[in-house]
């Protein structure tokens, strides 16, 4: 198992540690409410070190990039993000991704921990024409401040103006005495704040003096399980859970990553295109319990009859809702807004109602 750059530094806030992608990561500290609590009404620290990052540079690196990912790399400037993925050639999604576009000739890829090497493998097997392609996540630690406070904090130990940096765009600047700080106006948690990219050299002190300037704000670490239960708060997919390499973009709702747009060749156009005009049979739906109960994964879904529709994909108790809720994909007719459901929990067939995500809207 490898360590992350904090890995001393969970020990010592008393972090519970596991196995995740090859990483022994904190999946929690105090508590897994109390730490999802924490980052919406104040500011949570996550160490997200083991995400992948993938540079893809030189004369063709805008070509392979516009290839291999859904959305349209033509929108994108100088200092912007897109959400996207890789569609694989079956009418699936390799992984789900975000692209930092530097210019047409440099582009930072980060990727889920767990897909890092299939996702190099997938780039190299659609690099044709000799663009430039680098694995650097082992040089690379990354953590992400979220939560209603993040900017304040984050503000205390840099010159830059975050002010300045709109939501999914990003800039470089020194950062806690620390240079050359990808400093990123995104998060997976729906909280609002930053996530930083730094070399590894940098990372303990960027750690200690964040945690040092935050004191009066609340600033508490945050583990892997309250970032789950904060990504499924606001209906944001999981890569393994509510996407994978047989769900569809479209299936899953990502049809506004997937962009027809002139010139926007990628990978397995033609079938996206082809589900897109005549329709998918299955969707992912959204849903709350009406009963008590919390859905897991690969929990039944059901219909008011009792036959099989569909099947939990992600499911939790909403430590801010206090009620049970899910994904899952399910027979389009049953994807409706306010349709009701069942959920098998047990040996019962807990109520249930299909509703619009985010669950909860800060």
């Amino acid at each position: 198992m490898k360590q992350t750059q904090f890995y001393s530094h969970h020990l010592m806030l008393g972090a519970k540690m596991v196995p995740f992608a090859g990483f022994q990561m904190p999946v929690e500290y105090t508590g897994v409410s109390q730490e999802h609590i924490n980052v919406r009404e104040n500011v949570g620290i996550f160490d997200v070190s083991h995400m992948g990052e993938i540079w893809i540079n030189g004369p063709y690196a805008y070509e392979l990039v516009q290839r291999i990912t859904s959305n349209d790399v033509a929108l994108l400037e100088k200092g912007k993000i897109q959400y996207s993925c890789f569609p694989n050639d079956k009418g699936g999604i390799v992984d789900d991704l975000l692209v930092y576009m530097y210019d047409d000739e440099k582009f930072l890829l980060v990727v889920n921990a767990s897909n890092l090497e299939k996702d190099h493998n997938w780039i190299i097997k659609q690099n044709t024409k000799g663009a430039i392609v680098e694995n650097a996540s082992d040089q690379v630690s990354q953590i992400a401040i979220q939560g209603p406070k993040a900017t304040e904090l984050l503000q205390r130990v840099t010159d830059v103006d975050l002010s300045a940096i709109p939501y999914y765009h990003f800039t470089t600047g020194e950062v806690a005495g620390a240079r050359d700080v990808l400093i990123s106006n995104t998060g997976y948690t729906g909280a609002g704040g930053f996530e930083l990219y730094m070399f590894n050299g940098d990372a303990a002190q960027i750690w200690e003096r964040i945690f040092e300037a935050g004191k009066d704000l609340g600033v508490q670490p945050a583990g892997l399980a309250a970032r789950d239960t904060l990504r499924l708060e606001m209906g944001f997919c999981l890569y393994g859970n509510d996407i994978n390499e047989t769900t569809s973009p479209l299936e899953a709702g990502l049809g506004w990553i997937t962009k027809f747009n002139e010139g926007n060749d990628f990978i397995n156009r033609a079938e996206h295109e082809l589900q897109k005009a005549e329709g998918v049979s299955r969707r992912l739906i959204a849903f709350e319990l009406l009963e008590r109960g919390i859905p897991r994964q690969h929990y039944p879904i059901l219909d008011l009859e009792g036959k099989v529709i569909g099947e939990v994909t992600s499911g939790t108790m909403s430590p801010m809702l206090k009620k049970g809720i899910g994904m899952g994909y399910v027979e389009l007719a049953h994807a409706k807004m306010d349709s009701e459901i069942r959920i098998g929990v047990r040996n019962k067939q807990l109520a249930a109602r299909v509703v619009r995500p985010p669950f909860y809207k800060p």
